[in-house]
């Protein structure tokens, strides 16, 4: 065919009614992507950092942009929030947490430097998990009985290790210690790593976390995990008991991982970002890696990670009101 200027002007004049319709039904016109930073508001080694990892690897292939993870530890999350919040609203930097941060620090301290109704925008969720209570390995406790009835021998006096202070896993131990009438206390950490340290050392006896952070180690041996939350049990702990089993109700709902933004963070990135984790999470290695460590994957988009959190929020606000715990 020969190219005439007729048949440019007529080219030119399709592709502005094409852009003109375009925007008129408000469709964006992609932009090129920039480097994504992926905020962890723990340190490395533990389960956060480990998905974090394993997404930001994945998600690097599918968007066809470096995808990183930068540590942020320290306050249970909170330095990575206060980060995230300050960051600029372009795609650039995001925020992969689980509910400690979310949802819970916002509850239990009175100027957490964040509002995440204002501050952040849910960009999609990957997993549910259960947190869990485990004995080291220097414990001859081999199941969540046989721990209650060695700390009664031990005066009913005893130290639990979590990850971090005001977090669920110290009310949980408030909730044991008062179920079952035992002097415990909460030995807080900066993240669970430095936790499975002192557990792995047989400083402490034992200690609550995620699933996740506890798995590798108790499939080692090294410590036992002996019992989690949740309605049923977990497909990679099919031999431990849930709390309710064991006689603890109202510790069903489930703890969730999403991403996260700095509000005002253009939809047309956050669709594309969420597409993309969809599609990495479709993947039978991903899913399995996630899977071994003890998460249920579970994509959630923006809405349906913020139904989660404001459930899960609803639940635990009862527990914190019942603990008599006050905002600090």
């Amino acid at each position: 065919m020969i190219f005439t200027r007729r048949h440019g002007l007529a080219s030119v004049a399709r592709y502005a009614t094409t852009l003109a319709v375009c925007c008129s039904l408000g469709l964006a016109i992609a932009q090129p992507l920039k480097p994504i930073k992926i905020l962890v508001g723990f340190p490395p080694g533990g389960g956060t950092d480990a998905a974090a990892r394993i997404l930001a690897e994945k998600l690097k292939d599918e968007l066809g942009v470096a995808v990183m993870v930068e540590n942020k530890p320290g306050a249970g999350g909170q330095i990575a929030a206060q980060a995230l919040k300050v960051a600029p609203a372009d795609g650039s930097t995001l925020f992969l947490s689980h509910d400690h941060t979310i949802t819970i620090l916002p509850m239990v301290t009175k100027n957490p430097g964040y509002a995440p109704a204002q501050d952040f925008l849910p960009v999609a969720g990957f997993a549910t998990f259960v947190n869990a209570f485990a004995v080291s390995g220097g414990t001859p406790a081999k199941s969540f009985s046989e721990y209650l009835a060695w700390t009664k021998a031990q005066g009913g006096k005893g130290a639990i290790g979590i990850p971090a202070p005001a977090s669920t896993p110290e009310f949980l131990v408030k909730v044991i210690a008062d179920k079952f009438k035992l002097d415990l206390v909460s030995a807080p950490y900066r993240g669970s790593a430095p936790m499975m340290a002192d557990m792995l050392g047989n400083q402490i006896a034992a200690g609550v976390a995620s699933v996740p952070d506890f798995i590798e180690n108790h499939k080692a041996g090294k410590v036992r995990i002996v019992a989690v939350l949740g309605g049923q049990r977990q497909v990679a702990l099919p031999d431990v008991p849930t709390f309710s089993e064991l006689g603890m109700s109202g510790l069903e709902d489930l703890p969730y991982y999403g991403i996260f933004a700095p509000a005002g963070t253009p939809k047309a990135f956050t669709d594309t970002f969420s597409a993309a984790l969809a599609k990495v999470l479709m993947q039978p290695e991903v899913r399995n890696h996630l899977s071994q460590m003890g998460l249920t994957v579970a994509y959630m988009t923006s809405s349906q990670l913020a139904q989660r959190e404001k459930a899960y929020s609803q639940a635990w606000a009862q527990i914190i009101k019942s603990s008599g715990f006050l905002p600090q």
